[in-house]
């Protein structure tokens, strides 16, 4: 009897492991998605920005497009761009369900004339705040009474666009 019950509880014990290590897999898979996501819009804007170099100065943000905001109607590239950021290509109902959760997106003019996009959004779990040179969406996605403090659940991924003059 007493083997029955020592079985039982190491069983309890495995069992309740596996529970533990899903939870964190299905974590993981969405912060991997978002991050996917993140990355397609990164390149999104970066192509663009390469594409349109000659007006390249004009996709340079004043703070940051998407989520919490209305999308600027003054340029087409922009207003889709910050469209893309609140995830208008997947919907439920009239809620916009695609991209990332609170997804920012930024474009700024470096000391160098080159540009830096990007993309910024709310993680699930804290991990170290990204670094002092990526100032998008500071402080956006604190949330007190959390472990979401000091940046800590603020994801970014940026790149540099280099406008080479051809005159």
């Amino acid at each position: 009897m007493i083997e029955v019950l020592v079985t039982t509880v190491i069983l309890m014990v495995g069992l309740l492991g596996l529970a533990g290590l899903q939870s964190r897999v299905q974590s993981s898979e969405m912060e991997a998605y978002q991050r996917t996501q993140a990355l397609i819009l990164l390149s999104d804007m970066s192509n663009r920005i390469a594409i349109n170099r000659a007006h390249a100065a004009d996709y340079v943000t004043a703070d940051y497009l998407g989520a919490g905001m209305d999308c600027p109607t003054s340029s087409v590239d922009a207003r889709e761009w910050c469209e893309s950021l609140q995830g208008v290509a997947e919907t439920s109902g009239s809620a916009r369900m695609g991209a990332m959760l609170g997804g920012r997106g930024c474009v700024e003019l470096r000391d160098d004339g080159s540009y830096m996009v990007t993309v910024a959004w709310q993680g699930l779990v804290p991990l170290s705040a990204p670094s002092v040179g990526t100032p998008c969406a500071r402080g956006l996605y604190d949330n007190p009474g959390t472990p979401c403090v000091n940046d800590s659940c603020r994801r970014v991924v940026t790149t540099v666009v280099r406008v080479a003059s051809l005159t």
